[in-house]
């Protein structure tokens, strides 16, 4: 993907483009996207909540730490991250919470597949790869939508199932205590309330990645309208959901030379906006993320006095 995108670029024009950033532009896209990235903390904070309180700074600092573990990290192993940050901070279970940002990415692949559908009715040009494969992420997002509304009212079945499998009895618990509290996260969504505000969430969150879109472009002198914009954060998105190199390096610059160049822009135009946003969306998780982190570090040698202090006692008394 990465050959096929950049072969016959024009980098001396590229580094003009880029060179020619205007820092109010840039510096609006970066405050948008840290914007976001806080939706994003306090929606999955939503979710978190159905089975206890988590504060919102953690959720943040979690949450921002994840999206710094993808950008660097294979596999999406941000996402264990987050999950790891969450659970060493509440009393919520590994398997709770990462269901719940597993989920969160289901509905996510919902969103985008419903906006580039509903972009797709209304343009013109349609770039032929996203219109098809935009088809059978339907029908995965389908099946994620049926899965998290009727997996857990088949809970005792489940338990059967595994009650009749020939496995040892302590790999047995530690299955039926993983399958509890993974039905648990799914059976988040389930409360009305809380879905209707999940859902208003990311109705915002995507609207705001699409003034991102328009303000990046807008600060190296492109212009991408919003609904080009959100076909393109749609196809971003569907294009992370394939196997790729950490930081989605040649997947996004694909993504952005087949759904731009249809609308007016070049190969170069396309490529200069692309790496211009993978270094803002760089530059964003690496100052929260890591921010992230070092608050989990210090909380870590906090709590680590703490119980070196309650020895002491123990020992004295």
């Amino acid at each position: 993907m990465l050959w096929y995108s950049l072969k016959g670029i024009e980098w001396a024009r590229v580094w003009q483009i880029v060179k020619g950033a205007h820092l109010s532009g840039v510096g609006l896209a970066l405050a948008l996207m840290s914007t976001t990235l806080f939706l994003r903390a306090f929606r999955w904070r939503v979710l978190l909540r159905a089975e206890g309180n988590v504060s919102i700074p953690d959720a943040f600092w979690a949450t921002s730490a994840g999206y710094l573990g993808n950008s660097v990290l294979p596999a999406r192993a941000g996402e264990v991250v987050r999950t790891v940050m969450i659970s060493r901070k509440s009393q919520m279970t590994k398997t709770f919470v990462l269901t719940t940002a597993l989920s969160e990415r289901v509905v996510d692949a919902i969103a985008l597949i419903t906006i580039s559908a509903s972009v797709l009715l209304v343009l013109q040009e349609k770039p032929g790869w996203l219109a098809d494969a935009a088809k059978p992420f339907a029908i995965l997002g389908l099946c994620g939508v049926a899965a998290i509304a009727i997996v857990p009212i088949f809970e005792k079945f489940w338990f059967r199932v595994l009650a009749k499998l020939p496995i040892p009895h302590k790999l047995r618990e530690m299955a039926e205590h993983a399958l509890l509290h993974g039905l648990q996260g799914i059976r988040s969504f389930h409360d009305p309330s809380r879905l209707v505000r999940f859902l208003g969430l990311t109705a915002v969150i995507w609207f705001l990645d699409g003034l991102t879109t328009v303000a990046g472009a807008n600060a190296i002198g492109l212009t991408i309208s919003l609904p080009v914009a959100f076909l393109l954060i749609a196809g971003l998105g569907l294009g992370s959901a394939v196997p790729s190199t950490p930081g989605y390096v040649g997947v996004y610059q694909f993504v952005a030379v087949s759904v731009l160049t249809p609308f007016g822009l070049s190969k170069t135009d396309a490529i200069a906006y692309i790496l211009l946003f993978q270094a803002m969306n760089y530059v964003t998780v690496l100052f929260w993320g890591g921010i992230g982190l070092s608050q989990q570090r210090k909380g870590e040698a906090v709590a680590l006095q703490a119980d070196s202090g309650i020895m002491k006692a123990d020992e004295q008394a």
